[in-house]
């Protein structure tokens, strides 16, 4: 159950890193949505990417960038990385 309102978390904030950058209602945001429907260019995903950066501190290798197509991509990646990033810091 926490897992799943972790996810639901983290899919909640890419949506409003999103639809802040791209300065669109973030009702009209929704997982299903691909840039293209967003009519999100590459500039435009560059600049969400420094957002989901910001917003998680993670890093995001530009292989990860390159293979976002949509929101679901985005919100998937941004998981990716915060498990690794876990799971390579030290336990307290």
């Amino acid at each position: 159950m926490a897992e799943e309102t972790l996810q639901d978390d983290i899919d909640a904030r890419v949506i409003r890193v999103i639809a802040e950058t791209q300065k669109i209602p973030a009702d009209s945001v929704t997982m299903d949505k691909t840039f293209e429907d967003l009519k999100i260019d590459s500039l435009d995903g560059i600049n969400i990417v420094f957002g989901l950066e910001n917003e998680f501190n993670i890093s995001i290798p530009d292989e990860g960038m390159e293979s976002m197509r949509g929101v679901r991509d985005a919100a998937n990646g941004v998981r990716q990385l915060l498990m690794q990033k876990a799971s390579a810091s030290p336990q307290s």
